[in-house]
């Protein structure tokens, strides 16, 4: 079976951003959550408010850095595109 590879962006309370990749978008989000992170934990970053996903590993570190690059308005452009309210995507993986 084929893997799937996640672009993701986190958000803090006050809506500092982290832009991400991972094989594993359950585990690596947990981590973000328990602070088992370096950046991401000073800031507690924990709400998924964008997501993308391939199959191609090489296409989503690009994308990964691409994001990256952008400017803030440019990220949150991203994220309103799909999520206007900012809300959690993974409220509930565990619960």
């Amino acid at each position: 079976m084929p893997q799937t590879f996640w672009v993701y962006i986190l958000a803090s309370n006050s809506n500092r951003l982290y832009v991400g990749v991972t094989n594993d978008m359950r585990r690596r989000l947990y981590q973000h959550r328990t602070g088992q992170t370096g950046f991401t934990a000073g800031w507690q970053m924990a709400r998924l408010v964008h997501v993308e996903s391939t199959r191609n590993a090489r296409a989503a570190i690009a994308r990964e850095k691409e994001v990256k690059g952008w400017r803030r308005s440019k990220k949150v452009a991203l994220i309103e595109a799909t999520n206007l309210g900012w809300i959690d995507l993974a409220r509930g993986w565990y619960d």
